[in-house]
């Protein structure tokens, strides 16, 4: 995956909210292309496997049984400095520290339930655009 890559899940709350099309909105306002995008729920084993760098953390449980308890959406973003200029987009982790006019200031509602994931490097963006989607489903 280029440099100018990288991924993203709009997590359950956001999917249950009905926030995806806004939040899609500020995606595209703020110069990212999508180039793949699926709309897809991760089973219990997908969750352990993407968030197993996670697994000796106390959350770990809770993370897996939130990101399964309904659909997401999965999408490989393009532009340049895409991995920080998308981690700033986003915003804290905490939404309560997040930005004014970030995704998470919007859109979550706590620390565990931030409504969106980002990948945090260019290597980890690859990594997790190819867990979710095949070579010939991105554009």
């Amino acid at each position: 995956m280029a440099e100018n890559r990288t991924f993203t899940m709009l997590k359950p709350d956001a999917v249950e909210n009905g926030n995806i099309g806004a939040i899609l909105d500020l995606i595209n306002a703020s110069g990212f292309r999508i180039v793949a995008m699926k709309l897809t729920q991760m089973t219990r084993k997908d969750a352990e496997a993407f968030y197993a760098v996670h697994n000796e953390r106390p959350f770990f449980g809770e993370l897996v049984e939130y990101m399964t308890r309904g659909p997401i959406v999965a999408a490989v973003l393009e532009k340049d400095n895409a991995v920080e200029d998308f981690r700033t987009l986003i915003g804290a982790t905490n939404p309560a520290e997040a930005a004014e006019g970030t995704i998470r200031k919007k859109y979550a509602a706590s620390i565990g339930e931030n409504a969106v994931h980002g990948s945090d490097s260019d290597e980890n963006a690859a990594i997790e655009a190819a867990f979710h989607f095949s070579g010939r489903e991105m554009f």
